[in-house]
């Protein structure tokens, strides 16, 4: 059996292409891209979830691989995958936004403890919406949703010289604001009742100037506020569906 050149060429692009979107998404996705996932890990999912892909997809484009568009389409297929990615990871940052807010208010924005799925610090508190709504995300196989999205855009977003388009990239940027949306509608019922707190000491300061404020305040208000957490944590988990299958139907537009 005899294979040319440009065959060989075109069997390299037909797994790499491919191989590059898929890898983009790893990379970038809840779960599958936190920093506590290693290197070695997110890519061996990568060529797996490739394997498995490349059978089911269209016909790829009649370019050279190494030319200025073989480049070009790569280039394309990374972007994609980074906006997949990035866009659902968009829900958990407006969870641990909300976790910012309601420990603020609390009293715990001191409390710091780093981000595993972004490397970063975080209050203690958005960790643990982080983790309750990572857990539930699992176990309504979110994980797998996004694969199967990702899996289908080869047929909406097949691989060409053509990406992502001007209303996909600007619908990316107009779903940021769901990150204060939803993280406002995750802790409202704390930053209503911690407010109504705030302005009851603010009373007392005046009727008691003599109070220390400051020795009563805090305490109480910490203590409120973990009660607070306990009484709306099962209003987390219908918004966070809420706004894990806005994000999926924003994937399944780009175009």
């Amino acid at each position: 059996m005899v294979i040319t050149g440009s065959e060989l060429t075109a069997l390299v692009g037909s797994f790499l292409w491919p191989l590059f979107r898929v890898s983009a998404v790893v990379m970038t996705a809840p779960v599958f891209g936190a920093k506590t996932v290693p290197s070695r890990i997110k890519l061996l999912i990568s060529l797996v979830l490739t394997s498995v892909v490349i059978p089911l997809l269209p016909a790829m484009p009649q370019v050279e691989v190494f030319s200025l568009q073989g480049l070009y389409v790569s280039a394309n297929q990374i972007l994609i995958g980074i906006a997949i990615g990035f866009t659902a990871q968009l829900v958990f940052s407006a969870i641990i936004m909300a976790g910012q807010i309601v420990a603020m208010q609390m009293g715990l924005g001191f409390s710091l403890m780093v981000d595993p799925q972004n490397g970063t610090q975080a209050p203690v508190l958005s960790q643990f919406y982080v983790i309750f709504v990572v857990l539930i995300y699992l176990s309504l196989n979110g994980h797998l949703v996004l694969v199967q999205i990702m899996i289908d855009g080869f047929e909406t977003l097949p691989i060409a010289l053509t990406g992502l388009s001007t209303d996909s990239l600007w619908s990316i940027v107009n779903w940021g604001s769901y990150i204060f949306a939803g993280a406002i509608g995750i802790a409202i019922p704390a930053i209503a009742s911690l407010l109504v707190v705030n302005l009851s000491f603010g009373i007392m300061t005046r009727a008691a100037p003599q109070l220390n404020i400051f020795a009563i305040g805090f305490p109480v208000t910490m203590i409120l506020g973990f009660a607070l957490v306990l009484l709306t944590i099962s209003n987390i988990s219908p918004k966070s569906n809420e706004l894990f299958l806005n994000v999926y139907q924003l994937l399944r537009g780009f175009h």
